[in-house]
């Protein structure tokens, strides 16, 4: 069997385990916790990484930073997980939808600003497939209208656009550390603030709506309760496993990348032959290899081709439901503007295996496509 995913062990996972259960320490915020935010702040270059025990937990945190109230309105694309969504429902938000870029599948620039009312509180553009949205136009807009931007980068830990990490543009950014995920702790996540203004605050909210990192650093003599909150952290032994991956995201960044140049390379042919299409990459963007996605050319297409490859025994899966036709986005959100590309590009988009060790396999994933449309 080939699956769709497959958890990759960089070895130190366990030994970092057993060493944070000796000195004792499993409650967030120990040593490994430390050790983790500190590579995320030195690789990423924002002001302040925490991690979480979810990146879930980390657009929670964002809603609470942007002061979502009852009735404000959040822009964002309706081709993505729910979290993204739910983060800002839970404080009574709105969340605005709009269309897709057929390019990238990324939130559509064009259309932001057309969807901005008087109860618009933030933009949470997504980077999918670790591709960055057109974020210098997304910032130029939110400038504009005095609105914060909240990237969700969950498929983005290693990407960059123009240089800089994705999640560090906006004024927060969230991250995945989830199995299925390049870089993973099981469950996990991180938000990374970009403005010192919102640091403090965001620690606070991480801990229950206390001060007590303050306490714990020695800068007050007590921790008390400062603000809402709730409990973020993940435990230790989260963080150790998520900073032995950490120490070789690099090395399984290029190891995935060598899987999807494989079959960029490879799908070439028919994606000239018109079968398909590949994923497009804009200028100044640099993807992670967080997965290698397909477009063929109909709902019944792609239906037909799973069927091909689970007789190879072979697990492709396509990916989101748009959430503006889900119950939950017909009540409690609303779309603005046609939802072309959404609806289309979700029916035709297959994801293939990407797993470091597909290497020896690939060729069998590839023969597939290859011997389905000969």
């Amino acid at each position: 069997m080939i699956p769709f995913n497959k958890i990759y062990l960089t070895g130190k996972e366990i030994t970092y385990i057993q060493t944070s259960h000796e000195v004792g320490n499993l409650s967030g915020d120990g040593g490994f916790t430390h050790k983790a935010c500190e590579w995320l702040e030195q690789s990423t270059h924002t002001k302040k990484a925490l991690i979480t025990h979810s990146c879930t937990a980390a657009l929670e945190m964002a809603a609470i930073l942007a002061d979502i109230q009852p009735g404000d309105e959040v822009i964002m694309p309706s081709y993505t997980f729910v979290s993204t969504a739910n983060a800002f429902v839970l404080r009574g938000g709105v969340p605005v939808f709009v269309d897709i870029r057929p390019d990238t599948l990324n939130i559509d620039e064009r259309l932001i600003e057309a969807a901005i009312t008087p109860r618009t509180k933030a933009i949470v553009p997504v980077h999918y497939a670790g591709v960055g949205c057109e974020m210098d136009t997304i910032v130029a807009i939110a400038k504009k209208h005095n609105l914060m931007v909240i990237e969700d980068a969950a498929q983005g830990v290693m990407s960059t656009y123009k240089g800089r990490a994705l999640g560090t543009i906006g004024d927060v950014g969230a991250y995945s550390f989830h199995e299925t995920k390049n870089i993973i702790s099981g469950e996990g996540g991180a938000i990374l603030v970009n403005h010192e203004d919102l640091m403090l605050r965001a620690e606070i909210i991480r801990e229950k709506g206390t001060n007590r990192s303050q306490f714990y650093r020695g800068q007050v003599d007590k921790y008390t309760w400062q603000d809402v909150g709730s409990s973020y952290l993940p435990g230790e032994d989260v963080a150790a496993f998520l900073f032995a991956q950490l120490e070789q995201a690099k090395y399984i960044t290029q190891r995935r990348m060598d899987i999807w140049n494989t079959y960029h390379t490879a799908l070439q042919a028919l994606e000239q032959k018109g079968v398909l299409r590949r994923p497009i990459i804009p200028e100044g963007c640099q993807h992670n290899a967080h997965m290698y996605y397909i477009l063929l050319n109909s709902l019944e297409q792609r239906s037909a081709l799973i069927k091909q490859f689970k007789a190879r025994d072979i697990h492709p899966t396509f990916h989101y439901i748009p959430l503006h036709g889900a119950p939950a986005g017909k009540k409690y959100a609303r779309a603005h503007g046609s939802m072309q590309h959404t609806e289309d590009l979700s029916d035709r988009l297959l994801r293939l295996p990407l797993w470091v060790g597909l290497e020896s396999h690939q060729h069998e994933v590839i023969d597939v496509l290859t011997q389905s449309f000969a």
